[in-house]
């Protein structure tokens, strides 16, 4: 079982930064591929970005490519996402989500590829 727990949203004027931080309960979290994906109001969700166990591989949606920045740090058992140059179509409420055990070379964009998820912590952009 994996808890995981998404913290850092809020409120940002376009063109500002957020650092979104999700803190996972299990011992093996340096097994787990992690990813971000984000659910906007009356839309499905996306996938943002993933990043394998070892934190040197990682992938991102073309719409925030270059933009924003997945990382881990698997001593402190968290996975980041750092949000730069928002804008309002950024606005969503954000979700990590683990697959456990997972180490292929193959990038896990779908959500039906993870089998844990957070409760999710929106962000809101205003221009």
């Amino acid at each position: 079982q994996v808890q995981l727990e998404e913290s850092g949203g809020g409120l940002v004027q376009a063109g500002g930064s957020l650092r979104l931080s999700c803190a996972a309960s299990a011992r093996t979290f340096s097994s787990h591929t992690m990813g971000w994906f984000r659910q906007a109001p009356g839309k499905e969700r996306e996938f943002v970005a993933t990043i394998n166990w070892s934190g040197d591989s990682t992938y991102y949606a073309d719409s925030v490519k270059g933009r924003f920045t997945i990382s881990r740090d698997n001593a402190k058992n968290t996975v980041y996402l750092q949000m730069n140059s928002l804008n309002p179509e950024d606005t969503a409420v954000y979700y990590c989500a683990a697959r456990t055990y997972y180490s292929s070379l193959h990038f896990l964009v779908r959500p039906h590829e993870y089998n844990y998820w957070g409760q999710g912590t929106r962000v809101t952009v205003s221009s």
